[in-house]
């Protein structure tokens, strides 16, 4: 493996050689046999069978809850309800208001109300048809105008007008930006609530031993350190005596970045049934389940100069946040926040809205919080561009930042590669030879983006490390790398290798990883933000650092030389200079361990103070020490018959700082477009009294391989000072490009911009149609205008005596009509002043 790393970077994190092509997921193998086990694939034999009971109702007070025919049904071990939970939970330490199972009042339809543990899955289903439930049902609210309205019942007590969180921020001076601007626009947009449809549904196994009191958990979650938090919490447990564990997880894209109430209505069972129990929920619970992104309408104005310069942004969002809290006020921020750390714009104001309705809770979602504003943003500087006359390349180049920089929200933007990325995809796509000489229906859009490298100050602010990755070496020569990291799918575990590999220089083969188990591993914060690369990758390195310490160390003593004078290369130690004093890796690890036998070395990475925000409240959400740039072309075919959109090709850049893992990196990027593609092509929740319609992936469309197009990646590397190697996060950051690039493209296409996503074919239809009807109409107007003109001039002119004048049709005044012809048939008409008074020629 090592033979092929030969590549050399310098970099301000340290030498590094890395196979440019990439390494293949050190679990990749398991995942493409089979042999990989998720969470319904453990042992759960003699498991109980966990089941929830849901609301019917979206709005409800409880007015009676009767479980006592469940508890005596035979094979019925647990039966739990709300009361058997007195704490809420949630992500965030200032928003936990929801309890895992109902408490006096139901949010939403299909939230928990009851939950068994039974022998078996027929016997669960039973006991939930024997549990009586009577509701005081009470006004539901699915829309966030309504729930905002004056007079609507509160969802919560305690948020007046059903507002879980408003911010209002204004940087630099708006009203002066938009009087110096040339143009000056405004647009409304509205996005669709979508769901992470990730391929495994939620499931989890909880196994309570009453004779030591403690919990051994397994779970999909992404959060593990969160999940047990959470359960010490719910169930009052000591947090000594719980053990998560984290199997193979088959796509999170943040569905599992919250705690979620399955998993504690389980844990509840078991330790009320005294054993194992196992919870598998349907699809159908799985969508119920939700937390991802939420509906928003987006209320976006713009000023720009006539050269592209933008002088003032001003933002409105309202998000439909679901009936609880969840990561709503950090979604809310968000949108915000990143209006900034991309483009350089002087003055900025943002007013946001999360509502509280009654319909599943959203949550995050890849790209998390900044999609529907960078949608809405992007799709508006192309519409100005049109007007201006200007190149939507030129209008992004007019407005990028320079780096190192301070935004004026607090943001620091160190490495930026956006100038780079516009200049690939421009060259791959051939825009310049080919923008507007294509051929009907066929158009290209493009379109730029960003994302953080995680959060710079965690969720639960403990005064910890931000991540911690621990070395263990032993006799045999391997490197075991110990860390609380989700790996989701997104490769971390492969990242944490290559980093400890590269910083020994040891083929991967030697280097074994142990993630996610808290029982043996570190505590790490989760996957969410991107945070994994930069910030464990930065513990991974430090950690290895710290063994070549050692290691160099016990090298000199057997060299006889001091350690400044030896070096490391593909895992020989030897004097600088000299051929013949050398050592292999496994007889400097056997010199290392004389004296002290198994060696444990500790890494950590915490983000500085200058990285973690600006000073108004809500600043340190949007901090990172990193920002991914991205900017995409994309082409698309329309059918003017169907209304079809065939995506023909994507051309997409993105500046990850340094690739560590090109081929993980490139996979992570195609993923990005992927989910940007299904937001933007057919993505959308709907619900029918509360009820979401799609139960299944039937019903709930994502795009397949039928749709897939073809898309060409380019690696931008700007070398970021501070991430480990230069690498910053390369998996959300091209995401909220494609959706307006999808549409720029579409009205490249056809001459229409759509504001609403997904631009489904019924509602390209719709537009074409609404486009022709009113072609149709203007027409007609015009002829009929025309053709009165004529008729209508004076008696005296040849060929036209006053007894042939038939009697006026009705016209429309100039104004309803085409411009170009109005004031030729107002002046024609005025002129034929021999018309009878009684004609009245334009109405009033």
């Amino acid at each position: 493996m090592k033979t092929d790393l030969k590549t050399e970077l310098k970099t301000a994190a340290g030498h590094v050689r890395t196979n440019r092509r990439g390494v293949p997921l050190i679990d990749g193998v398991e995942k493409v046999t089979g042999t990989a086990r998720y969470t319904l694939d453990l042992d759960h034999e003699g498991a109980l069978v966990g089941r929830i009971l849901r609301s019917p109702i979206s709005h409800g007070e409880i007015v009676r809850l009767d479980v006592s025919r469940a508890r005596a049904l035979d094979g019925v071990i647990a039966v739990v309800t709300g009361e058997d939970c007195n704490f809420t939970y949630g992500v965030l330490p200032i928003a936990m208001n929801e309890y895992p199972l109902a408490r006096d009042r139901v949010r939403y339809r299909g939230e928990p109300v009851a939950a068994v543990a039974a022998v078996d899955a027929e016997t669960a289903e039973q006991a939930l048809a024997l549990i009586e439930v009577e509701f005081n049902p009470l006004p539901a609210y699915y829309d966030s105008d309504k729930a905002r309205a004056a007079g609507a019942t509160l969802l919560h007590d305690n948020k007046p007008g059903n507002i879980e969180r408003e911010v209002h921020h204004e940087f630099g001076d708006c009203a002066a930006g938009f009087a110096a601007a040339d143009l000056v626009r405004e647009v409304t947009i509205t996005t669709a609530e979508i769901n992470h449809a990730q391929i495994e549904p939620h499931a989890c196994i909880m196994d309570f031993d009453p004779t030591s009191g403690r919990l051994t958990v397994q779970s999909v979650s992404q959060v593990i350190y969160y999940l047990h938090l959470m359960l010490a919490r719910c169930l009052e447990m000591d947090e000594a005596q719980i053990r998560v564990i984290k199997p193979f997880v088959g796509g999170g894209f943040g569905a599992r970045v919250e705690v979620l109430n399955f998993e504690i209505i389980t844990a509840l069972l078991a330790k009320t049934a005294g054993g194992k129990v196992v919870m598998s929920l349907t699809r159908e619970e799985t969508f119920l389940t939700h937390r991802a992104r939420p509906h928003a309408d987006v209320t976006l104005k713009l000023g720009m100069r006539r050269d592209g310069q933008l002088t003032a942004c001003q933002l409105s969002v309202v998000q439909r946040g679901g009936a609880y809290a969840g990561y709503g006020i950090v979604t809310i921020l968000y949108a915000g926040s990143l209006l900034q750390g991309i483009y350089n714009i002087p003055a900025v104001r943002y007013d946001g809205y999360r509502v509280y309705t009654n319909l599943p809770p959203c949550g995050a979602m890849r790209g998390h919080g900044s999609v529907s504003m960078r949608h809405t943003f992007e799709a508006l500087l192309d519409r100005m561009a049109r007007e201006l006359g200007l190149d939507p390349f030129a209008v992004r180049r007019a407005n990028l930042l320079q780096a190192p920089t301070q935004t004026m929200n607090g943001l620091m933007v160190q490495s930026y590669g956006l100038g780079e990325c516009l200049d690939k995809v421009e060259r791959a796509s051939l825009w310049k030879e080919r923008i507007g000489r294509m051929p009907p229906g066929k158009g290209l859009g493009m379109a730029c983006s960003h994302y953080v490298s995680g959060s710079a100050k965690p969720i639960h602010f403990t005064g910890e490390p931000h991540a911690v990755v621990h070395l263990r070496l032993d006799y045999d020569g391997g490197v075991t790398a110990l860390t609380g990291a989700a790996d989701i799918g997104q490769g971390s575990s492969t990242m944490v290798a290559i980093a400890v590999g590269e910083t020994l220089d040891i083929p991967l083969d030697r280097i074994r990883v142990i993630a996610g188990d808290t029982a043996l591993t570190p505590k790490d914060n989760g996957a969410y933000s991107s945070r994994i690369t930069f910030m464990v990758g930065n513990a991974a390195i430090d950690a290895a650092r710290r063994l070549r310490t050692m290691l160099l160390a016990a090298a000199a003593r057997k060299l006889d030389a001091a350690p400044e004078q030896l070096e490391c290369s593909d895992g020989v130690f030897r004097v600088i200079g000299s051929t013949q004093s050398a050592l292999p890796f496994a007889e400097v690890v056997k010199a290392a361990l004389v004296d002290e036998g198994a060696i444990t070395v500790k890494g950590a990475f915490t983000c500085p103070p200058e990285f973690q925000g600006g000073r108004h409240r809500g600043g340190a959400v949007g901090s990172t020490m990193g920002f991914s740039y991205a900017a995409q072309v994309v082409e698309v075919s329309v059918d003017d018959e169907t209304g079809l959109v065939t995506i023909d090709k994507v051309w997409v850049a993105l500046d990850c700082g340094h690739a560590i893992n090109p081929l993980a990196v490139e996979g992570q990027i195609e993923g990005s477009v992927w989910m940007g593609m299904g937001e933007a092509l057919c993505e959308e929740t709907r619900y029918l009294d509360g009820l979401p319609a799609h139960g299944s992936l039937l019903e709930y469309r994502v795009p397949t391989i039928v749709e897939s197009p073809p898309i060409e990646v380019h690696i931008v590397e700007s070398n970021d000072p501070n991430g480990p190697f230069g690498a910053k996060e390369a998996s959300e950051g091209a995401l909220a490009g494609f959706p307006p690039a999808f549409v720029n493209a579409i009205a490249n296409a056809i001459g229409i911009d759509f504001d609403e996503l997904p631009v489904t074919p019924d509602r390209v239809m719709d537009a074409l149609i609404q486009r022709r009807r009113k072609a149709r109409t203007t027409t007609d107007k015009t002829a009929k205008v025309a053709s009165w003109a004529r008729i209508c001039l004076p008696s005296s002119l040849p060929g036209r005596p006053a007894s042939a004048r038939p009697s006026p049709p009705s016209i429309p005044h100039p104004m309803a009509v085409s411009s170009a012809v109005a004031p030729i048939c107002w002046s024609t008409c005025v002129a034929a002043s021999a018309a009878p008074k009684s004609w009245s020629i334009f109405p009033g």
